[in-house]
């Protein structure tokens, strides 16, 4: 009789698994990359480095490179800041309003990730309530304008700083209590036990952080397009040369000075902690608690925290007010008429985005689970390729893609250009590395007596990962597709390259109205795609927890 294992390895189902999502791979995350590569250094039809010359040579596109660096590297560095801080709080002390301060942290992440630049300029542009109201009369007007480095630098931080706070709440929720009373019964003061214990042991999560806000803000679209002013970057240079100057292979190569430095610090971020052991849990049960801050500690950690709250909320709560309002600083006159004005000009984006989401996002968190599941638990011939290349959009700014799908779907036999299907493959390759690191995590987690339960009572691979492996991962799962529809309802980077006239997103339509001055029925528009995220995300977490207890 054969055993399990001998079985699985000729599993005809594991085959055909292999062969779609390995081919998968290859075509929508690894051949438009290549094609990036090969339009930036070919020149007629021969091999050319002249495009990468004459862009590093020519100060219009040396600078904006400079520009993109600069603010990503300030930006990772400040978001992960105020992440860190936050996480700390609300996982390593006492201090009130805990929940309040989550809520806040995590609000940017369902909101379109302009809406805190459209913001910016109705409450300090030339125009700005504050400004005109408060800040001219007190300093004159001779001040900083919003646009520019100062104001990306910002709003960028107020964007992508939850991003650092969900990865380090993990990571401190993981540092038994037990080192710190340990720490502390040897005489170390609060100071020096998180110097010397919280601090080094946080190190992964930082620059986990550093590396993904790094990464963000170089392919940061929407805040750029609308604030950026003179100060220019090197992801709306390269949108504009494809779309502005129809110079696709000079907009290859500025997507590929992208892609390089993402690509460095995911590399360096990786070889870092592989060096280094970070273990803090060996599977010994503790009854440790974390110990209580003082009065005075949770008095400074809470200023720490409000400040940026305050922020977040004025900008957020601008943006609520100006929805209702005739006229943006100048008629405060309440009014819907924004809400039924954007749904007018704008419903069939609208419609376009939830059904695209809806379509991509099971899809999605399904590929990733499978993806994870394979990976962890299945050994076969490319089994690292498959996860490097999985993992590989992770690391590429959206930018890049988006490009690299104009070069590989514009011309037969994949001819896709304009159809709902490129942009529904957008978002599946996209945004289906979380669901798999999630994924992975958890199965991890499982022991491998219960899917070989399942399968000595004759259930095959599909029936165990279904009944069996998918039930028990529903956080990971639902993880997945939360990520994967927020990003599908509020991407702008990568997929403002393949919408056409048929298939139109509700985000290109923001950035539509803020171009052309709408900022109120902007404001209205934004606001209804936050309204439809939550309420989506409740129904799923809904749907996946039943799933769960009921297995």
């Amino acid at each position: 009789m054969q055993s399990t294992s001998q079985k699985r390895k000729f599993d005809p189902v594991l085959a055909a698994l292999l062969f779609f999502i390995l081919g998968g791979l290859s075509l929508f995350v690894l051949w438009p990359l290549a094609l990036v590569l090969k339009a930036s250094v070919t020149s007629e039809g021969a091999f050319s480095a002249a495009r990468y010359t004459e862009i590093l040579a020519n100060s219009q596109y040396a600078a904006p490179l400079w520009n993109s660096l600069k603010l990503g590297a300030v930006v990772a560095v400040a978001g992960t800041v105020v992440g860190y801080v936050f996480a700390y709080v609300l996982v390593m002390t006492s201090a009130p309003f805990k929940r309040v301060f989550r809520f806040i942290a995590t609000f940017p992440i369902i909101s379109p990730p302009f809406i805190v630049a459209l913001a910016a300029i109705m409450l300090f542009g030339v125009n700005g309530v504050l400004r005109k109201e408060f800040l001219e009369p007190l300093f004159g007007t001779n001040l900083p304008s919003v646009y520019g480095f100062w104001g990306l630098f910002v709003v960028e931080t107020i964007t992508y700083f939850p991003t650092a706070f969900l990865v380090l709440v993990g990571v401190f929720a993981a540092i038994d209590p037990v080192l710190e009373e340990a720490a502390q019964n040897q005489g170390a003061g609060k100071f020096q036990t998180f110097r010397d214990v919280i601090f080094p042991l946080s190190i992964p999560g930082i620059l986990s952080s550093v590396l993904l806000i790094f990464i963000e803000s170089l392919a940061d679209f929407g805040n750029p397009l609308i604030l950026s002013g003179d100060y220019k970057v090197l992801a709306v240079e390269a949108y504009l040369k494809i779309t502005g100057e129809y110079d696709t292979a000079g907009g290859a190569a500025l997507a590929m000075l992208l892609l390089v430095p993402s690509l460095i610090a995911f590399f360096v971020q990786r070889y870092w902690l592989e060096k280094k052991s970070y273990v803090t849990l060996s599977g010994k049960p503790s009854s440790s608690r974390r110990p209580q801050s003082t009065w005075l500690t949770k008095a400074a950690l809470f200023t720490l925290c409000a400040i940026p709250s305050a922020v977040v909320l004025l900008l957020y709560g601008s943006v609520i007010y100006g929805s209702f309002v005739q006229t943006w600083g100048a008629d405060n006159t309440f009014t819907y008429t924004h809400y039924t004005g954007a749904l007018n000009d704008a419903w069939d984006s609208l419609s376009d985005s939830l059904l695209l989401a809806a379509i991509a996002t099971p899809i999605t968190g399904i590929i990733g689970m499978i993806i994870a599941y394979l990976v962890v638990r299945r050994s076969f011939v490319g089994r690292t390729f498959m996860e490097v290349s999985a993992m590989l959009t992770f690391a590429v700014p959206g930018t890049v893609v988006g490009i690299g799908y104009i070069l590989a779907f514009n011309d037969r036999p994949f001819l896709l250009t304009g159809t709902a299907v490129i942009i529904i493959l957008l978002f599946i390759f996209r945004n289906a590395p979380v669901g798999i690191q999630s994924g992975m995590t958890a199965i991890r987690q499982l022991d491998r007596s219960i899917e070989e339960a399942s399968a000595n009572l004759g259930a095959g691979m599909l029936t165990t990962f279904r009944k069996i492996v998918l039930p028990l991962v529903a956080p990971a799962f639902f993880s997945g597709l939360a990520y994967s529809f927020v990003r599908s309802m509020t991407a702008v980077s990568a997929v403002i390259f393949v919408v056409s006239g048929t298939w139109n997103l509700a985000t290109v339509s923001i950035l539509g109205f803020v171009e052309n001055s709408y900022l109120s029925k902007a404001s209205a528009m934004c606001m209804i795609l936050v309204a439809i995220v939550s309420v989506a995300l409740g129904l799923m977490q809904t749907v996946v927890h039943r799933m769960g207890v009921n297995r």
